[in-house]
């Protein structure tokens, strides 16, 4: 279950395979989830899409779907209202990368989420 306490936690489990389906969509370069519609994943703008795009491009490396170690070090902390999540992503030649997705979880059981971009921090 996500806590509540403004500490730094692991991804929960029951968090992870909404997070898996969001990086495979990344990975087919569906930046906007038209093609890929994942429950309770708010659509993304254009402007934010693009800008996915071009910092997936800068990294140099194209996007995988998610590697079990990424779960090592994606984290999630509570920010009063919402849950900040950041999660690394998986290349084609990297396991774990710096490139990270940031987005913010609404509901404990991940129902309800919006991503705000993914870049390395």
């Amino acid at each position: 279950m996500a806590l509540m306490d403004y500490a730094e936690h692991l991804v929960p489990v029951l968090w992870r395979a909404k997070f898996a389906e969001i990086a495979a969509a990344l990975a087919d370069g569906d930046f906007q989830f038209c093609r890929s519609h994942i429950d309770g994943v708010d659509p993304v703008d254009l402007e934010t899409a693009d800008l996915i795009a071009a910092n997936v491009t800068a990294y140099g490396d194209g996007l995988a779907p998610l590697d079990e170690a990424t779960w090592e070090r994606s984290i999630y902390r509570w920010m009063g209202g919402y849950w900040q999540v950041l999660v690394d992503l998986s290349t084609i030649s990297e396991p774990v990368s710096d490139l990270t997705l940031h987005a913010k979880v609404y509901e404990a059981d991940c129902s309800r989420l919006t991503i705000d971009s993914v870049h390395v921090p």
